[in-house]
């Protein structure tokens, strides 16, 4: 059975061109009606050249048009329409938001669905069947719940947020505008606090704080923000989590800082403004990261980071550390192989003195 593809609205590369800003080289009339890498380019279809170990592929490809930059120089004849543009990945995302932008959204409240008679609905919200609006909550303007999503009571949701199908956005949870949170997502669980007991069992410590997600955060599916013990944890403006990531209780995340998948942060750390964390990353709790840290995939942080740091590796260190680190790393078979031969010269050595 073949698999449907998504189709794109059919332009021309004058009108791409016009949009962009960019200049055309080669047939200003040719169409597309949708997009794809430009290795495996056909024709009607817009590709992209961002990153230079690619560039022998456009030579090659059967895309109709591709998004160059404007310093690009071809080595051989491309036979593809080429648009110049200052930033080729950014054009192309431009041309996926004007897509998005363009199609007809769904708007009206499906049946069965359920909204408290004390919630407040703003104007051309869209309220999936089988959704939960629980008492006292708000939802702003242009406001769109897919089906089977859980919202409790007092939760603030605000102006043109999206919240994909089966996320569970507990009590108390404020959202702020332009929020994306996608299937299966879950804001405002129970912190993970236990405190032990003489016969070795633990008590459970009640979580009476919220989360707050500010303005243009994304969450990535399955992703889990747990509510703080007291007051909030807080994702700032801007931050993009990826699917599958854990954030604890009384974390705060920094604007602009963007998380990948399967990451942990445990409780009470505080990381800083336009962060980069790779993917599959544990971070201990009640650490501060500074801003503009860059940590590396599968990385281990169980120590405070300074602004600007690189780091990675178990335990995450100055990533230059951690190279030259690596390296001997693997060498270490042949260092072993070394050591005994060098313990047998020196056992020999004591041996012929006697």
């Amino acid at each position: 059975m073949q698999r449907a593809k998504k189709k794109y609205m059919e332009f021309k590369a004058l009108n791409i061109a016009e949009f962009l800003h960019g200049t055309i080289e080669g047939d200003e009339n040719v169409s597309v009606n949708n997009v794809s890498k430009i290795e495996d380019g056909k024709p009607g279809t817009l590709a992209f050249l961002s990153n230079p170990k690619y560039e022998r592929y456009i030579y090659e490809t059967e895309a109709s048009i591709v998004l160059v930059s404007n310093e690009f120089k071809p080595e051989q004849t491309v036979k593809a329409t080429l648009i110049r543009v200052e930033d080729p990945y950014q054009a192309f995302a431009s041309l996926l938001d004007l897509y998005e932008q363009g199609k007809q959204l769904k708007s009206g409240i499906e049946q069965p669905s359920f909204i408290d008679s004390s919630a407040n609905l703003g104007e051309n919200v869209y309220f999936g069947a089988f959704a939960y609006l629980g008492q006292n909550s708000s939802l702003g303007n242009n406001v769109n719940i897919y089906p089977q999503t859980f919202i409790g009571s007092g939760v603030i949701i605000g102006d043109n947020t999206t919240i994909y199908a089966g996320a569970k956005i507990y009590d108390g949870s404020v959202i702020g505008n332009n929020c994306i949170i996608h299937a299966g997502a879950v804001i405002g669980s129970d912190g993970f606090g236990f405190a032990p007991k003489p016969d070795g069992s633990y008590k459970k410590i009640p979580q009476v704080g919220n989360v707050i997600l500010e303005d243009d955060v994304e969450v990535g599916a399955n992703t889990t923000i747990d509510c703080s013990t007291m007051g909030s944890t807080i994702i700032r403006k801007g931050a993009k989590l990826d699917n599958l990531i854990q954030i604890a209780h009384n974390c705060e995340i920094g604007e602009n800082t963007v998380i990948a998948a399967l990451t942990g942060i445990a409780g009470s750390t505080k990381i800083g403004r336009n962060c980069m964390f790779g993917g599959h990353i544990g971070v201990a709790g009640h650490l501060t990261i500074g801003d503009n840290v860059k940590v590396g995939a599968m990385s281990g942080v169980s120590n405070n980071i300074k602004s600007g740091k690189t780091v990675l590796g178990v335990p995450a260190m100055d990533h230059e550390q951690a190279l030259k680190s690596f390296v001997v790393f693997r060498r270490l078979p042949e260092m072993r192989d070394q050591l005994i031969d060098l313990q047998k010269e020196v056992t020999e050595l004591k041996l012929n003195k006697q």
